[in-house]
């Protein structure tokens, strides 16, 4: 699985790098920002599907 932030519906609620410090951090303005490339090992992809339906704005999102 690959996941990727949408930024413009990114409010900075700061979810995902809390339930997914693994997955993503945070830029200056603490916006969610994905680490690495994007890529989610197996055994990471319940901490995506977490932080996924955690954010307020559904703006993360899952690639083809």
């Amino acid at each position: 699985m690959k996941i990727q932030i949408n930024t413009e519906r990114c409010h900075g609620h700061g979810r995902c790098y809390t339930l997914a410090p693994e997955l993503f951090g945070e830029d200056d303005e603490g916006y969610g920002v994905v680490l690495g490339d994007g890529h989610v090992a197996p055994e990471q992809e319940r901490a995506a599907h977490l932080a996924m339906v955690n954010c307020p704005e559904k703006a993360i999102e899952e690639l083809a």
